[in-house]
């Protein structure tokens, strides 16, 4: 069934619950008291994707709305272990939505010339302009993750990035633009099997590196980085929230709510004409 035409898309018909896997400012996290499990949360897969649909219809509105009023600015940053679902929920949840209005970077291993400036340069020239939406995969968060386990810098130097994200995102926040982080939250045993399907099927191949195997290996290093980078950079202006993820169905569904809610909140409008426009006639 195609899309409902966006010009009669009806807004805010479903109340949402955005909060629920949203972490509070100052307080400990253990991901391990954190469920992966979509089902824990929601009872039906079907009602859950029923609802995912009619919000991305929503959000297609939405978008339309942010890019022609061409004021806000959205940054959407996803974090996760390696197959957590980055890629998968930025095709699932944007499907459909206006390309001239959305614009994915993904952040892999720096450059020589990103190395020859600070950290959050490259990711400064990559945050959204007025009207857009910007979706990270993977982010400045990398410098507090694998540069501590991997120890690429010296611990006197990433401990002081906890503070400067923080400002960072604060004047980022200061200046116009809404911040969504998503900790796409995966057990060890589904990393087991998203590796295993891409060893199964050759046309998967691509997504698969020996180096996976080693960052796997550093899985409890990885989780002591990621409760103390979600603990410590956990703000008012620029929330966090574990997304249950072992479940793809859930997993969207639940970033897709989020979304959905921050834009209402925004709440985009199409500006007016221009004065006169109602009185033209377009001749033959």
């Amino acid at each position: 069934m195609p899309p409902t035409p966006v010009e009669h898309s009806p807004l805010h018909q479903i109340a949402i619950m955005p909060h629920t896997h949203r972490l509070t400012p100052g307080m400990p996290v253990h991901l391990a008291e954190h469920s992966t499990r979509g089902a824990d949360h929601h009872p039906s897969r079907p009602d859950a994707e029923k609802e995912f649909r009619k919000l991305r219809h929503e959000l297609i509105v939405w978008q339309q709305k942010l890019y022609a009023e061409g004021r806000q600015k959205l940054l959407i940053i996803f974090q996760a272990m390696d197959a957590g679902g980055k890629d998968g929920t930025t095709r699932k949840v944007f499907r459909g939505v206006n390309p001239q209005g959305v614009r994915v970077t993904s952040f892999k291993a720096p450059t020589h010339d990103e190395l020859a400036h600070d950290y959050l340069w490259r990711v400064h020239r990559n945050v959204p302009a007025a009207g857009m939406i910007g979706v990270f995969n993977r982010s400045h968060y990398e410098d507090v993750l694998v540069v501590r386990v991997d120890e690429l810098v010296p611990e006197e130097v990433w401990q002081q990035r906890y503070e400067q994200i923080n400002h960072f995102e604060q004047l980022l926040t200061a200046t116009g633009t809404r911040i969504l982080k998503f900790y796409l939250h995966i057990s060890k045993q589904e990393q087991k099997e998203q590796f295993q399907e891409r060893l199964n099927v050759p046309e998967k191949h691509w997504k698969f590196s020996k180096a996976d195997l080693e960052k796997r290996r550093q899985w409890d290093d990885y989780m002591t980085a990621y409760q103390d980078a979600l603990q410590r950079c956990t703000t008012p202006w620029a929330p966090w929230y574990v997304i249950p993820s072992d479940s793809k169905w859930y997993r969207n569904l639940a970033v897709m709510r989020i979304i959905i809610h921050t834009l209402r909140e925004m709440n985009p409008s199409y500006p007016p004409g221009e004065a006169g426009i109602m009185d033209i006639t377009i001749e033959d």
